[in-house]
């Protein structure tokens, strides 16, 4: 028999939609799970857009304030979709209702926003999925195994990149991306983030790191109303960006590989431009999330003039079988959520942890904070 648990959404911005589809696919998809996610509530501060939400999706029940949430009985599961500066007080009050969290990454502003909500979860025995989709990817999944199997030989070094455009514009309104205290540090925490969870999921700890950042887009006008996404104002007060456009770090992982990763929000161009590159003494790997199901895979005993060949992953890598029956059939951007969901739900149901966990939130937090202090000293920072 398959039971039900009750869910909610926590903000309904793109991403709120994307938690909400992603419960809606799971059982497509995952049809072994003894679990069946029921929409129960929705909540967004914006006046109209929960009511919204809960017309087109179904939700049983739309409010404004998400502490009616946290009050439900019905509800034993959040997404928690909100704006950064939001997650720890809801992440914090979720596990303390009793609600098992699907938190989206950076849960908070800082690495103390991380440890708080991974605290409370604890102290709450519930469990809590973090957003970093891109490890979820059967092409990472197939590098991490060929990693993990020596088929590249050791790592010596990767080079890890996220390049988007979705700033670039100079009439991108100033929203609270842009601000310390709401936004935290900028491009740190929105893409750098799932680059540093990239290179501990494929190849460890980071043991410490060096870090340069810029803004170059100073200046935003600010928005007449509610926004969503990536929105522009033209004409309104103009006000300070006040965290970083980009980051380009060096890294030396506790394994003694070293690596480059580099970020930025503002690339002309650029249009999410995510990938690595990893190397070893034997062979190398080189994955672009613009063409996910590709790998590039080089190994052998040639050292030199060795070829690469592109590999086509398929049912035997990741969780590509749940979406598509034979190699080369295309998967998206909103797949990878709903393995996330899958993982979320897994873990509640099984009582065990599968998939990015709210540790793994603490420790690419450490390293956010670390490249912010890395950035300002102009110095090597040990990653605690």
């Amino acid at each position: 028999m398959v039971n039900t648990l009750g869910v909610a959404v926590v903000g309904f911005g793109w991403m709120g939609r994307v938690h909400t589809q992603a419960y809606v696919r799971v059982p497509h998809h995952f049809p072994q799970l003894p679990v069946r996610p029921r929409l129960v509530a929705v909540a967004d501060e914006v006046p109209g857009r929960a009511a919204e939400a809960a017309e087109r999706y179904g939700f049983d029940s739309a409010t404004l304030d998400w502490r009616e949430i946290a009050a439900d009985p019905r509800v034993r599961a959040v997404s928690i979709t909100a704006p950064n500066f939001l997650h720890r007080e809801i992440g914090v009050a979720m596990a303390e209702a009793g609600k098992h969290i699907w938190i989206e990454k950076p849960v908070g502003l800082t690495a103390g926003d991380a440890r708080a909500v991974a605290d409370a979860a604890a102290r709450a025995g519930v469990w809590g999925t973090v957003g970093f989709n891109y490890r979820n990817a059967p092409a990472v999944a197939a590098a991490r195994e060929m990693i993990a199997a020596g088929e590249i030989g050791t790592v010596t070094h990767v080079r890890i990149r996220l390049f988007s455009d979705y700033a670039a514009h100079p009439e991108g309104a100033l929203t609270w991306r842009y601000e310390r205290e709401r936004g935290g540090s900028g491009v740190l925490g929105d893409l750098a983030s799932h680059g540093v969870d990239l290179a501990r999921h494929l190849l460890g700890e980071i043991d410490s790191l060096a870090a340069d950042t810029a803004v170059f887009v100073p200046e935003r006008a600010r928005p007449a109303g509610a926004t969503a996404g990536h929105a522009r104002a033209a004409g309104g007060e103009f006000g300070p960006v006040e965290n970083d456009d980009y980051v380009n770090c060096l890294l030396r992982f506790a394994s003694g590989a070293r690596g480059v990763l580099e970020a930025c929000r503002v690339s002309v161009g650029e249009q999410n431009n995510y990938g690595f590159e990893i190397h070893g003494t034997t062979g190398a790997l080189f994955w672009d999330f613009r063409r996910m199901g590709e790998l590039g895979i080089s190994r052998g005993t040639a050292y030199q003039d060795q070829p690469v060949s592109t590999v086509h992953v398929g049912p035997g890598h990741g969780e590509y079988a749940a979406f598509q029956p034979g190699a080369a059939n295309a998967m998206g951007y909103d797949d990878l959520k709903v393995i996330e969901a899958h993982h979320f739900l897994r873990s509640v149901t099984e009582g065990a942890a599968h998939g990015a966990t709210l540790g793994d939130a603490v420790a690419a937090a450490t390293a956010l904070d670390a490249m912010a202090a890395s950035a300002r000293d102009g110095r090597w920072v040990s990653v605690a």
